[in-house]
């Protein structure tokens, strides 16, 4: 594909990395910024332009793609001292990819569109491989204009593109509803092996089984596959399932739901964390349930 347009993306970790790769084999202009450098350069050898502070990469495109962590670093990068949002015009328009609460979500497009900026709320999800694909999954919620004027660049971005409303806020209610399934059906995969393995029985052939049997899930086969091989580099750090069925049980507190799962689930989470897991991939909790 040729392409004039420019994209700017902030956050060049495992997703956004992906993203980014995905857009310049698209022959997308693309501008990154990322705290570390480490991220940056493999992007930089490839055709993309990096940029030393969020604020410089307003003038450049007029798409600009957050793909942080968390709401506090979504503010930094929007609204802190050198936040991107003080050198935005308006008529540009601002993806959220972060997985964040939805108040937070509907706080920052409030900020924007004070500014006449867009947002497009589009919590993502399928993990690096499939950023760099073009196969993972958007959520996106926006205005049907601002979705039609950049439709282009999200249709590259996603074959598994799902259009959940024009509300700003609904993309992340429903990125929470599917990690906190993820979360519980993780949860559910480990006690499983972990229990076979006290059974006496093989926890390898018990997941070839599970595989192709009514107790498979995507998550619970991708996170067991990789632990019963003792291989913890984080893919997927514990901290961000922790962080994202916390912000789940939240959201279901905040209009009244209470199920008997979920906070089970984030639960488990946290204790993995205490137990000093943090930094470990979220399969390591079989290491956690095995005792």
């Amino acid at each position: 594909m040729k392409t004039d347009q420019s994209v700017a993306i902030i956050g060049t970790g495992n997703m956004g990395g992906g993203m980014a790769r995905n857009l310049l084999a698209h022959g997308f202009a693309v501008h990154v910024r990322d705290i570390d450098a480490n991220k940056t350069q493999p992007l930089q050898a490839l055709g993309a332009q990096v940029h030393n502070s969020p604020v410089t990469m307003a003038a450049v495109a007029p798409l600009l793609i957050v793909c942080v962590v968390t709401a506090d670093e979504t503010h930094d990068v929007l609204f802190g001292d050198q936040g991107v949002a003080s050198a935005l015009k308006p008529g540009q328009t601002v993806m959220l990819c972060p997985t964040i609460a939805p108040h937070d979500a509907e706080r920052f497009a409030q900020q924007l569109s004070v500014l006449g900026v867009h947002t497009i709320d589009a919590p993502m999800s399928g993990g690096p491989a499939r950023a760099t694909e073009g196969t993972m999954s958007l959520m996106v919620a926006c205005l049907d204009a601002v979705f039609a004027q950049h439709a282009q660049v999200l249709h590259v971005l996603s074959n598994q593109l799902f259009r959940i409303s024009e509300r700003v806020g609904d993309g992340a209610r429903t990125k929470l509803v599917n990690n906190l399934l993820a979360g519980i059906n993780l949860v559910g995969a480990a006690e499983a092996l972990a229990l076979a393995e006290r059974m006496g029985l093989s926890a390898q052939t018990t997941l070839e089984v599970i595989g192709k049997s009514s107790g498979h899930s995507w998550v619970g086969m991708d996170r067991m596959q990789r632990a019963l091989k003792n291989d913890f580099a984080p893919l997927a750090h514990m901290t961000l399932l922790t962080k994202d069925t916390r912000l789940a049980c939240e959201a279901a507190a905040a209009v009244g739901f209470e199920g008997p799962l979920g906070r089970k689930a984030s639960a488990v989470f946290a204790q993995a964390c205490e137990a000093g897991l943090s930094d470990l991939d979220d399969g390591a909790l079989l290491q956690l349930l095995r005792g």
